[in-house]
Order: C-alpha cells, then sequence, then structure tokens
C-alpha cells in the first residue's frame, strides 16, 4: 500500500499515518492510512519554513488529520506507531528535516521512488541523542 501511494504521487512525496499496536518493544502494523501531502498549506508552521521547497521535497500532515486519526485509533485500541513518506529520486534514507521534525515514539518509514516506480523501502527510528537509526522490517503474509 505504501509503494502504490507513493508511485501515486509521485513526483511529488506523499505521506500518511501508520497504526497499531507496541509490546515488548516490537511494533506490529494493524492499519496503514494514506494522508494528503498538506505541506503547501503547512508550510508556514514550521521553524525552518524553506520556501523554494515544494510538496516534492517535504510533506506535512495536517493537524486536524492527525487529531483526527489519533481519536480514531484510540476507538480501536490501537496507537499511531509511526509515519510514512516517499523521496522521489532519492534514497530512503532520512533527510536532516526529517530528523528535524521527527518524534521519538514513532517509526518512520520511508519508501524510494525512482522515475516513478517505488523501490527501496527502509524504517527508521530515533535514538537517546535524536539521531536515525535502521529498523528491522519482519513481514507476515496473513492467509484471507
Amino acid at each position: 500500500m505504501i509503494r502504490s501511494h507513493a508511485e501515486s504521487t509521485y513526483p511529488e512525496e506523499c505521506c500518511g499515518i501508520i497504526l497499531g499496536c507496541l509490546e515488548n518493544q516490537t511494533k506490529t502494523i494493524v492499519e496503514i492510512i494514506p494522508t494528503e501531502n498538506a505541506w503547501s498549506a503547512e508550510s508556514s508552521n514550521f521553524a525552518h519554513n524553506e520556501t523554494e521547497y515544494s510538496e516534492r521535497r517535504r510533506y506535512a500532515i495536517a493537524p486536524q488529520v492527525m487529531l483526527q486519526v489519533q481519536r480514531s485509533a484510540r476507538d480501536k485500541s490501537l496507537n499511531i506507531i509511526g509515519i510514512y513518506h516517499s523521496h522521489p529520486d532519492n534514497p530512503a534514507i532520512p533527510s536532516e528535516c526529517d530528523r528535524q521534525y521527527a518524534w521519538t515514539a514513532y517509526s518512520y518509514i520511508i519508501v524510494s521512488v525512482q522515475n516513478g516506480k517505488a523501490n527501496e523501502l527502509l524504517s527508521w527510528s530515533l535514538d537517546d541523542q535524536h539521531q536515525f537509526q535502521p529498523e528491522t522490517i519482519d513481514t507476515i503474509n496473513l492467509a484471507t
């Protein structure tokens, strides 16, 4: 779902919210919620507003969307455990901007999209020095 969302918004960054649960330091994804990239509307709320950047190099999730998803998650006994976004024509490595605005409790999944095709997908979390460290992604395919 993340890869297809990233390809559908190329060459702009996509973003979304990851719901799940945390147990014994393991995060389990239960639901992925694609959101609109609200960078244009929200960029003035960021301390380092770089007007030369657009949705091609930045993403933002509108605060009202975060609040709405947080309420919905609570009703489902879930938590927001992460955020995902894409890096069009760049590697799936967090930028300095990604690091500055990241929260320690979340995982940050980044998918690289090269020429419109989703490639590498990596997950990151912040350490005690507010630096990104890679996370292992284990997948389980459930029979439907």
